[in-house]
């Protein structure tokens, strides 16, 4: 049996717990989409039709970086407590660069580091 290469992404807007499933014990890597709460605060207070834009293409230029690491992947969990994680599962289905990798996206709750390790390892196991 091969082992196949499995991430679990935690995410919301403003950011992404990457988790990769391996012998060791998981670590960690974050990724930020650079339109956070104080951007728009910032750019709302200048126009909303700009603040609305810039997060367009912040929020484009986020789900372009988590595709570019997702494509290394046989098999991404995408969870979180927002509809970010359905959002960029949308943008990946309609990419055919990602026709082989099986995406699969579940709601959850704001957690804990060490129970996003536990809910990947958890997802992984039953499959």
């Amino acid at each position: 049996m091969t082992n196949s290469k499995k991430i679990g992404i935690w995410m919301d807007s403003e950011s992404a717990h990457l988790m990769e499933l391996t012998p060791d014990p998981i670590q960690t890597t974050i990724i930020e989409s650079k339109f956070n709460h104080q951007e728009k605060e910032f750019t709302l207070s200048k126009s909303e039709n700009l603040m609305h834009n810039k997060e367009q293409h912040q929020q484009s230029e986020y789900y372009k970086k988590l595709g570019e690491v997702i494509r290394n992947y046989e098999e991404v969990l995408l969870f979180g407590p927002t509809n970010a994680k359905t959002e960029l599962a949308n943008i990946l289905e309609a990419d055919h660069h990602f026709d082989k990798i099986i995406i699969k996206v579940k709601p959850s709750d704001k957690m804990t580091e060490n129970q996003k390790h536990a809910f990947v390892r958890d997802y992984f196991s039953m499959r």
